[in-house]
């Protein structure tokens, strides 16, 4: 089932997107024409009576997106991982003193070691969807990888310890 976005034009403030959610409720961004916006919720009941709304910033706005993107690819990938047999999806935080850490994440050689595919990398509020081997590994990472439990308990050691 698709997504329900209604847009309304609020004449001398700016635009209104509604989301529409399965159960009723109204979630808003009100997008003034300053640059300002706000996140509403609104009445069941009466589409045009706001119960509560949250002024944000262009930061806050960009991370509370990133946030909902975030939670939505990890989800996801958590349920693919669940209709196979024997695959497993892992958050392998990356270690403080890990010897990859500051370095391309080809250097891990993970997939050639392990036969784990890293499938994102989370930092801060956002998600670096397939890395490529140049992507560097900051320190705060999270490494989402797919693979066996083998694997992935052997890729769990290497960006802890090195490939030793």
């Amino acid at each position: 089932m698709g997504v329900r976005i209604e847009k309304v034009d609020l004449p001398g403030i700016g635009v209104r997107h509604d989301l529409l959610t399965e159960n009723g409720r109204r979630v808003s961004v009100v997008s003034h024409r300053d640059g300002d916006r706000d996140l509403a919720l609104f009445d069941v009941d009466d589409p045009d009576s706001s119960s509560d709304s949250v002024p944000l910033t262009d930061d806050e706005a960009a991370a509370l997106a990133d946030l909902l993107g975030s939670s939505v690819t990890m989800s996801r990938l958590t349920s693919l991982a669940g209709d196979a047999a024997g695959l497993f999806t892992e958050q392998l935080q990356l270690p403080t003193d890990s010897p990859y850490l500051n370095r391309p994440l080809g250097d891990t050689k993970a997939r050639t070691r392990t036969r784990v595919s890293i499938v994102a990398i989370v930092r801060d509020a956002g998600v670096i969807p397939s890395p490529t081997p140049a992507d560097v590994l900051r320190p705060g990472d999270v490494i989402i990888a797919v693979g066996t439990r083998h694997g992935l308990d052997a890729l769990s050691h290497i960006i802890a310890n090195g490939p030793g």
